[in-house]
């Protein structure tokens, strides 16, 4: 089966032949899907065997679909929030329609017909551990994360950070890009008036927009620079919706669903509002933050820096900044990139997982069984719970000093300076200059 496309160099410049070669989260997992064994991966009931971890904080999670607007322009995203009990409620499921098999087959290359029965095989009937539209749990205002995905990725598929934060009493609104840079996401439009309909059926249809692939002798960064800001604005759109739940205003939710959004009104701590994401969306972080200051502070995993503007260097970011990267996937042109946006700025960190993956932040890395998951980079040589545990730990801690929460999470801020088993301060990158030859 033919390996992950390459999505380009890393840097418009040219990186050096040794720099990664591909960003997105899921590289390299084709041939993986392709050769797993139930005695690896477990059979379709691959959920008894590898779960993605459940939240550790003191609050039940729901989460729940939200789309606006009859057009690619609205808002899709999936909203994770502490919960009452919800006994009767189900899991969500992980990856909701098979057009998500189908874009993750054309991202890496691989046959629809193929991909889409080898992805419903293995991980069709896994579901993330948070319940289904359970009721949104009132009597307090959470702070507000919202959570962009990488380069071939979806809303669904970061559930164990957006898990782990609702747990811990935030509001995460996972963002599904439209840009063509997921794997596949849609928006519904109205049917034409001329097919025939049944009483009970619905007015409207799924539109579905795939990852575009570079077109030969098209410039990447150019390309991404555009989806970025794009991407930004998606995230912004997303704030201004939560906050207009929350100040009380009617939105009308495009999907069938039974959550109660009334229920959000002055749930929502408004002073208190952070950005996060993985790769892509790293840069969609920094993005974000330039564009948007009621962003106090953002947290970019593993981010990749070539769709970030030049503009962006100059002083364009204020708000506190945390880089949790993994030993693995970076190099040092991307490095010295992120120190060239937080030089001379003591809120600006950097940390460095020890053992770690690009794919140590997505899912798959805890669906994915140990043989076939470090031999295709889904799992590092760090356990992939004590990995998520040292990012979202890190990631508590940053954000209770620069929201100003009273929480415990200070019990963590030796991590957000890189001390403690498995994290190290700035990064492993080699940064000195090469020594002509």
């Amino acid at each position: 089966m033919p390996p992950a496309p390459a999505a380009g160099s890393g840097d418009a410049a040219g990186s050096p032949s040794c720099a990664p070669q591909e960003p997105a989260w899921l590289a390299g997992v084709s041939p993986g899907l392709s050769v797993k064994a139930p005695m690896d991966m477990g059979s379709s009931s691959t959920e008894k065997f590898y779960r993605i971890p459940e939240g550790k904080g003191p609050h039940l999670v729901g989460c729940t679909d939200l789309m606006t607007e009859n057009a690619v322009e609205g808002s899709f995203l999936r909203l994770y929030y502490p919960s009452c009990d919800a006994t009767d409620n189900e899991e969500a499921p992980w990856i909701p329609d098979k057009e998500y098999y189908q874009g993750l087959s054309d991202f890496l290359n691989m046959y629809r017909v193929v991909g889409e029965k080898l992805f419903q095989y293995y991980v069709g009937s896994v579901t993330c551990p948070a319940k289904s539209n359970a009721a949104f749990k009132p009597g307090e205002k959470y702070p507000l994360l919202v959570f962009s995905h990488g380069l071939g990725a979806f809303r669904t598929i970061y559930s164990a950070i957006c898990i782990e934060m609702a747990s811990q009493g935030f509001v995460v609104a996972a963002v599904e890009h439209r840009d063509e840079s997921a794997s596949a996401t849609y928006y519904c439009k109205k049917k034409c008036v001329s097919e025939p309909q049944e009483e009970s059926t619905s007015n409207t249809e799924k539109e579905w927009i795939y990852y575009r692939k570079l077109k030969a002798g098209e410039e990447e960064r150019c390309l991404r620079h555009k989806q970025v800001q794009q991407r930004a604005q998606e995230c912004i759109k997303a704030l201004d919706l939560i906050l207009k739940i929350n100040s009380g205003e009617k939105v009308m939710n495009v999907l069938n669903s039974n959550f109660d959004w009334n229920s959000l009104k002055d749930s929502v701590d408004t002073s208190r509002i952070a950005v996060m994401g993985h790769s892509f969306g790293g840069a969609t972080v920094i993005e974000s933050l330039s564009k948007e200051i009621r962003f106090r502070c953002g947290i970019a995993l593993d981010a990749w820096m070539l769709p970030v503007g030049d503009d962006i260097y100059q002083n364009s970011v204020q708000q506190p900044l945390l880089f949790i990267n993994s030993e693995k996937f970076q190099w040092a042109d991307n490095i010295l990139k992120m120190k060239k946006l937080g030089s001379n700025d003591t809120n600006k960190k950097m940390i460095t997982i020890k053992g770690s993956v690009h794919q140590s932040f997505p899912d798959f890395t805890f669906v994915s069984g140990e043989i076939i998951g470090r031999f295709f980079k889904l799992k590092g040589e760090i356990d992939p719970n004590e990995a998520i545990d040292i990012s979202n730990h890190a990631s508590l801690a940053f954000l209770q000093k620069h929201l100003s929460l009273k929480n415990d999470f200070d019990k963590w801020d030796s991590l957000v300076d890189g001390i403690g088993p498995n994290v190290i301060p700035g990064t492993n990158i080699d940064l000195s200059p090469a020594e002509p030859e």
